[in-house]
């Protein structure tokens, strides 16, 4: 398998600064049931990363004396993580919202019958990967039998509420591109899938989520395989919007490893650019880097962990680490955790 892991070099993306931290994004592990083609983070079966009970507690006690007003739980499929329920518990108990990445099937997998009560019960809001309404396509990007299992999936989460326009437990779906393009238009799109759900399957969902692939990990190996990736990079910075850095995610989150070290973003996670101390306090070209096919290697003594961070505040007008795959955030309509941009 080709290696899509770059190495640091020069790129010419905006420098862009942080503004007061509000989002705390926390990646239990990379263990999942499935293994999908457009996956960043090359999660899988075979995955053994998971958060330790130690790295847990450092977790509640930033939640405990931060001024945070949103937990997104990801993964792997974060909910086979040892302590994902005992997260999700203590920061109800903190008043603190809390978002989980679902991939849907994992609500059959052993052990989980009870998942989609435990979510409603506590409030948990719901974002699912549901890369398309026709079977075709899903089963081809995340694997046969993975759309039925995800239609079961949806109706149980509705069967407690979620998705109803009269209840207060959100669900948000979520669509990748099959294959080397930009989403369409997000507005659009969800108009389409509300209808097709309903009519062919009685699903109700309340928003959908249009998320560009980002060319790196198990995705970047496929455009590296199928000789796209220059032409997709090229396409991501042509079609860069700089009204979308204002709004990209990473200037109010902050992305927590299985470990507990810190990263701007989930994709910086995965990149292996974690934050570091002192770094951006200056002018930040330092912070600048770019693609290429070889993975780097930081020095370990230097990352920023969360016991670090004494303060959200210390991070205000940091200065973000940015490289070429940041085009995906900012291209057309722009592409975040939260969907589209503009």
């Amino acid at each position: 398998m080709l290696d899509s892991k770059p190495l640091l070099f020069p790129s010419d993306f905006p420098l862009i600064r942080r503004r007061r931290l509000t989002t705390l994004q926390v990646n239990l592990g990379y263990r999942c049931n499935q293994s999908c083609l457009h996956c960043h983070v090359d999660a899988g079966p075979k995955r053994t990363e998971e958060m330790s009970l130690e790295t847990l507690d450092e977790l509640v006690a930033f939640l405990r004396h931060g001024d945070l007003t949103l937990l997104d739980i990801t993964g792997g499929a974060p909910e086979l993580n040892q302590v994902f329920r005992p997260l999700v518990i203590a920061a109800r108990e903190l008043g603190v919202r809390v978002v989980d990445r679902c991939n849907l099937t994992i609500l059959e997998e052993p052990g989980q019958e009870d998942l989609a009560d435990f979510l409603a019960e506590h409030q948990v809001e719901v974002i699912a990967s549901l890369p398309c309404y026709l079977q075709e396509n899903v089963d081809a990007q995340r694997g046969s039998g993975t759309f039925d299992a995800s239609l079961r999936g949806l109706r149980a989460l509705n069967l407690r509420g979620y998705g109803r326009s009269d209840s207060r437990l959100s669900l948000s779906l979520v669509y990748n591109p099959t294959g080397a393009s930009l989403p369409p238009s997000q507005c659009a799109l969800e108009a389409e899938y509300k209808r097709e759900l309903k009519a062919r399957y009685g699903i109700d969902f309340n928003r959908l989520l249009t998320l560009a692939n980002m060319p790196i990990r198990r995705f970047g190996s496929w455009l590296q395989s199928t000789r796209q990736f220059d032409d997709y990079l090229g396409l991501l910075k042509s079609a860069h919007q700089a009204a979308n850095l204002e709004a990209v995610m990473c200037r109010d989150l902050i992305s927590v490893d299985w470990q507990g070290y810190l990263y701007d973003c989930d994709f910086n996670q995965m990149l292996g650019l974690p934050l570091r101390h002192g770094d951006g306090d200056g002018d930040g070209d330092g912070n600048r880097h770019r693609h290429s096919r070889s993975p780097s290697s930081p020095n370990q003594r230097e990352r920023l962990h969360l016991r670090d961070l004494t303060s959200a505040e210390l991070l205000r007008e940091r200065s973000i680490q940015v490289g070429e795959h940041c085009y995906g955030c900012t291209a057309g309509q722009g592409s975040s955790c939260g969907g589209a941009l503009a």
